[in-house]
């Protein structure tokens, strides 16, 4: 049963480029940092008094409710983007999989301190690096999908 395994994955990745390896390192990074920031909304969740399932906590109800907030919010936005980020890094990481991956990283720090300045209870925190850098990085990748894309309606 392993060998067929075996066999399946030695042939999908004899067409993937050497240094992709470093795509999918950095693809487990940013998992390993949105679980921290799911363990950081858990704590507060405790320190604040934020029952599940709730996942906004109310004002009226909470006196600090804008605390608990801004650190889901600061997960939220992160698992929000995730999909489009690993998008971008998987189809471009096939033809420049050592850009997409530095790019990546660089994209993954802006997220930690993004979320390190909202989860400070100040939403304008957040800007200091995180959103302030973080989206120009997100733009930078397109350029490697588009090369992929062209290169690869050429195949065709």
């Amino acid at each position: 049963m392993f060998s067929s395994i075996d066999s399946t994955v030695a042939a999908a990745t004899q067409f993937l480029p050497t240094e992709y390896g470093y795509v999918a390192l950095v693809l487990v990074f940013y998992c390993f940092l949105n679980f921290w920031m799911g363990f950081q909304v858990g704590a507060a969740r405790k320190k604040y008094k934020v029952p599940y399932p709730t996942l906004y906590a109310v004002e009226s109800e909470n006196k600090e409710a804008k605390l608990f907030n801004c650190v889901q919010r600061g997960h939220q936005n992160s698992l929000e983007l995730m999909p489009v980020f690993f998008m971008l890094m998987i189809v471009g990481g096939l033809k420049h999989p050592c850009v997409c991956a530095v790019l990546g990283s660089l994209f993954t720090v802006t997220r930690f301190f993004y979320f390190k300045g909202y989860a400070t209870g100040d939403p304008q925190k957040r800007l200091a690096i995180g959103e302030e850098k973080g989206p120009f990085l997100m733009l930078t990748f397109i350029p490697c999908r588009l090369h992929f894309g062209i290169t690869s309606i050429e195949i065709l």
